[in-house]
């Protein structure tokens, strides 16, 4: 039997993903393509622009989002973020 080694998606990777059309997060260790959903943020379009290529998890769990915008994220998953990376030490945060 193989080994399967897990997948992730790395911090260098993430933080590509900053333009208008093709934009990523991570909140709580996952990775979303939010590109689609930025016109339609309630908060308004900066407010994920300000966040894109980064770990936002801080900024929306202050926020305290409803259960539609936790399962709105469940549709724009790309993928888990690489653990073994802290994005608070980078300043991705």
């Amino acid at each position: 039997m193989s080994e399967t080694k897990e997948q992730y998606i790395s911090l260098a990777e993430v933080s590509k993903h900053t333009k208008q059309d093709d934009m990523w997060v991570v909140i709580n260790g996952k990775v979303y393509d939010v590109s689609k959903f930025v016109d339609e943020h309630p908060g308004g379009e900066e407010v994920i622009s300000d966040v894109a290529g980064k770990d936002c998890t801080r900024e929306f769990e202050d926020v305290g989002h409803s259960e539609d915008a936790v399962e709105i994220l469940e549709r724009l998953f790309v993928g888990d973020a690489d653990p073994s990376v802290s994005f608070y030490r980078y300043g991705l945060l």
